[in-house]
């Protein structure tokens, strides 16, 4: 029974993992087919439209089945957080990543999007839902961290180098609509496309911190909260597709890699991976969350080295480096933080019960502060130990004993 409890614990403490491992695959599936995409002439506004809908249409009915009851009231401030967090990923994050992806490569943008853990944290700070104490190793793992992967970030956007060569690709010769060009992009380009990705980065982990707050809200509706923000994003992705793109054929999709990466990046990256990472993030937090992306760009770089012979540099690789030495920098920072969370709440109440000589001692904690120390507003209360002696009431036969 004991080794089915450990197996059954281990299980359960391991699906975060499994969830966000399983996550970064997805992920780097849809960076491949909608570069791809992208090559072959599809707008990336479009793009987010359709991939929202697909999305909208996928999750809803989960949503109207399992949470119908029990839905939360849609006040105003509640209609606004849906608001900004359809703003911030589907309109911004998704259009400038694209737009980033555009002008650089699937593993550049992977390793850009890296930074997404120090960004977090960054906003987790100004939201005050992350709290600096200098004194603390952990705190000062985490503001390092954060300046490496900023580093790491500055050195892949200005210095490129030369191409790294990898002994797989040298015979692989795919069609030339596959082929990502980024020998042909210029220096420009390349640190456009470099900005773009920040932005969209910085959007992605205000989602990340004002996702954490919108949990509270649908704490047991998140399928409701995915199909809400899908809904609203597309509404948005659309007013702006219009404002940007002024030809009718820019919206023609038929049954090609258009159609597969708007499927697959609203099916997979969108309404699945929502849903999962809101799920993640309210068990184990928002940092937790952004641990395994790393792992995407490994599986980017060998997938694009295949599918579209993709050139890596090597401004790319150092740049890359830096910014997962302070990735996990950071996330060891927030392990230690947890780790404290987690001894603070294993500490018992300040309530004893022990016996003495016959007696029982009862040992209180008096958590009020007395009105002395509220006069004197000390920041910090002392517990004081109050000791009450009950004595025990004597024995019936004892006491007959004594009479006679």
């Amino acid at each position: 029974m004991e080794k089915l409890r450990c197996c059954g614990n281990f299980l359960e403490s391991s699906k975060p993992y499994f969830a966000m491992i399983s996550l970064q695959f997805g992920y780097a599936g849809m960076n491949i087919i909608t570069k791809v995409s992208l090559n072959r002439g599809m707008s990336h506004y479009v793009l987010v439209v359709y991939r929202h809908a697909f999305a909208t249409a996928v999750i809803a009915p989960f949503a109207l089945i399992f949470e119908r009851r029990g839905q939360p009231k849609i006040t105003f401030p509640v209609f606004m957080q849906i608001f900004i967090l359809a703003l911030l990923g589907p309109v911004i994050d998704q259009n400038f990543y694209y737009a980033g992806l555009k002008y650089t490569s699937p593993t550049f943008s992977c390793a850009m999007s890296n930074m997404l853990p120090a960004m977090t944290f960054i906003m987790a700070v100004m939201c005050r839902m992350e709290k600096i104490d200098v004194k603390k190793l952990r705190c000062q793992a985490k503001i390092v961290g954060t300046m490496v992967t900023v580093a790491g970030a500055m050195l892949m956007t200005l210095y490129k180098g030369s191409i790294v060569e990898l002994f797989w690709t040298k015979n692989i010769h795919p069609r030339q609509s596959y082929v990502t060009d980024t020998t042909g992009t210029t220096d420009k380009d390349w640190v456009k496309g470099s900005i773009l990705l920040i932005i969209a980065t910085l959007a992605w982990a205000s989602l990340f911190v004002l996702q954490t707050k919108a949990l509270k809200t649908y704490k047991n509706h998140q399928l409701s909260l995915t199909s809400l923000v899908c809904f609203v994003g597309t509404l948005q992705a659309i007013a702006v597709t219009f404002a940007m793109e002024h030809k009718a054929s820019a919206w023609q999709i038929g049954w090609d890699m258009n159609l597969l990466a708007a499927a697959y990046a609203g099916i997979v990256t969108s309404s699945i991976s929502y849903y999962v990472q809101g799920l993640v993030i309210k068990k184990r937090g928002p940092v937790f969350a952004t641990a395994f992306s790393p792992l995407m760009m490994i599986v980017v770089a060998i997938m694009g080295s295949f599918i579209l012979a993709e050139k890596i540099f090597i401004g790319g690789v150092l740049g890359s480096i830096l910014i997962v030495i302070g990735l996990y920098s950071v996330l060891w920072g927030k392990h230690k933080e947890n780790q404290e969370k987690e001894v603070e709440e294993e500490i018992p109440e300040p309530i004893k019960s022990i016996q003495a000589n016959g007696n029982t001692i009862l040992v209180i904690g008096d958590i009020e502060a007395n009105e002395v120390e509220l006069q004197k507003e000390e920041a910090n209360t002392k517990l004081s130990a109050v000791a009450i002696a009950m004595p025990m009431p004597e024995s019936p036969i004892k006491a007959n004993q004594d009479q006679k």
